[in-house]
């Protein structure tokens, strides 16, 4: 009989344990017919950016072609769709890769049942990780709370090779007409997507960026990352790919632990999928963070990239322009909104996620806590980004500064970090600094001090 593919966060054809079932399914059974679908599920996509959107159009334009046309989109409610497609299509089973992230197990579980009740099965195969969430534990069966631990068995555990994709494909079958994909109203243009894209992305990375990773990593004045989080987000790429090219290197050991990031916080997300909006270590709720409505005025400027920190609104500009921030960046704007401005690391969560095309609900809301010192890292508080220090260590001559800051390109060098010291630092409107890192600085550890006594 013929089988369903539901494509979701695997926007591709190779290394895709859960499209390969599908197939040896319908070989299996001499039909050779597979329906590959992607639903538009309102409750995911109208809440996302318009760049997101855009990318994924993309995504999925790349994707139909590798298909010679035959991916069927369909808008709708994924309960309504998967099972009115499955049933057109006359199926035996709907095929996926597994979802871990809050909202997609409910809605996995609620069209398993739909299903069943049919007489379908939903076949689970793989996930969007090298090893899945919940399979890595400690000796008695419980969870890692801390990073260190949990890459040493991470990578004890290992993982498999890349799945070759069959060599004999089956009969893309399209049971209706697909739909049109949503139309964005927006000037943004994305340079370059899809699987190819991200293959030759990394094949590149691995020639000229990988040597010296984990020092250049943390330069936003260098091309010195992967630029590979979009393709992983979007599952253009898995990252048992990336991994199975890996060396024993030192850079490539920095690389690899930073894929492992990706997994930890899949992990921790899946045992509490509550941690996607409320702080693991809750003790730190008393700190008496700000929100949106008593901290308008500060919020807004943070968000405008108009602080009066140069590598802080360097980054903010960054974010909504393009969609992406360095992950240096991140930590030091984080930190900033946290420790500076004293306002709930939520709300930063929130505003990366209505911009990052790469926005990912694991690594958004536990990367935001690592820095607001909640989570699961074990380094409380206490630890505060000087993000001027930041800048001077992490962008030394001023570049990645120039390159969002229009108004402090007439500054030279590393002088670009404190226009407050320059006889002509605010010639051009760049604003004077909204707070003084110092006072806020001691605020924040005081706070600390009162919270731990408790």
């Amino acid at each position: 009989m013929t089988t369903v593919f539901w494509f979701r966060r695997d926007l591709r054809l190779n290394d895709n344990p859960a499209l390969n079932a599908a197939i040896e399914e319908a070989f299996a059974s001499g039909d050779k017919k597979v329906v590959a679908l992607f639903n538009i599920d309102p409750k995911v996509f109208d809440p996302a950016s318009d760049k997101q959107k855009i990318y994924q159009n993309c995504s999925l334009v790349k994707l139909n072609d590798s298909l010679n046309g035959n991916l069927l989109v369909k808008h709708g409610a994924p309960e309504k769709v998967i099972l009115e497609v499955a049933l057109k299509a006359k199926a035996s089973s709907v095929h996926i890769s597994e979802d871990f992230e809050p909202y997609g197990r409910i809605r996995d579980n609620k069209v398993e049942e739909l299903l069943k009740k049919n007489s379908i099965n939903l076949v689970r195969t793989g996930s969007p990780y090298a090893v899945s969430p919940l399979r890595v534990r400690k000796d008695d069966g419980t969870q890692y709370r801390v990073y260190t631990p949990f890459y040493r068995a991470w990578s004890a555990h290992g993982w498999r090779k890349p799945a070759q994709l069959p060599k004999d494909l089956p009969s893309w079958f399209l049971p209706f007409k697909s739909e049109d994909l949503p139309k964005i109203t927006s000037d943004f243009q994305i340079k370059d997507c899809g699987e190819a894209a991200a293959l030759k992305t990394f094949e590149n990375f691995l020639k000229n960026g990988i040597k010296g990773y984990g020092e250049n990593r943390n330069r936003p004045d260098l091309n010195g990352t992967s630029r590979l989080s979009l393709a992983l987000r979007f599952g253009e790429i898995h990252p048992r790919t990336i991994l199975s090219q890996l060396g024993d290197s030192a850079d490539h050991e920095v690389y690899r632990k930073e894929i492992c990031w990706r997994e930890f916080y899949a992990d921790v997300l899946a045992h509490h999928p509550n941690s996607e909006t409320v702080s693991l270590d809750q003790k730190w709720e008393l700190m008496g963070w700000g929100d949106s409505k008593t901290h308008t005025k500060e919020l807004k400027k943070w968000k405008l990239g108009l602080t009066g920190y140069p590598i802080v609104d360097a980054g903010m500009r960054q974010l909504v322009e393009t969609g992406w921030m360095h992950n240096r960046v991140r930590m030091i704007v984080g930190s900033f909104l946290v420790k500076d401005l004293h306002i709930h690391w939520l709300e930063g969560a929130k505003w990366f996620m209505e911009h990052l095309i790469d926005g990912d609900i694991a690594s958004n809301s536990h990367g935001w806590q690592w820095v607001a010192g909640c989570g699961t890292d074990a380094a409380p508080y206490f630890r505060i980004f000087n993000p001027t220090l930041q800048a001077l260590k992490f962008d030394p001559n001023g570049d990645y500064v120039r390159t969002w800051i229009k108004e402090l390109r007439h500054i030279k060098d590393e002088a670009v970090h404190e226009p407050w010291k320059h006889p002509e630092g605010f010639k051009f409107g760049y604003p004077a600094p909204m707070i003084d890192h110092n006072v806020e600085r001691d605020h924040a550890l005081a706070m600390y001090e009162k919270i731990k006594k408790r």
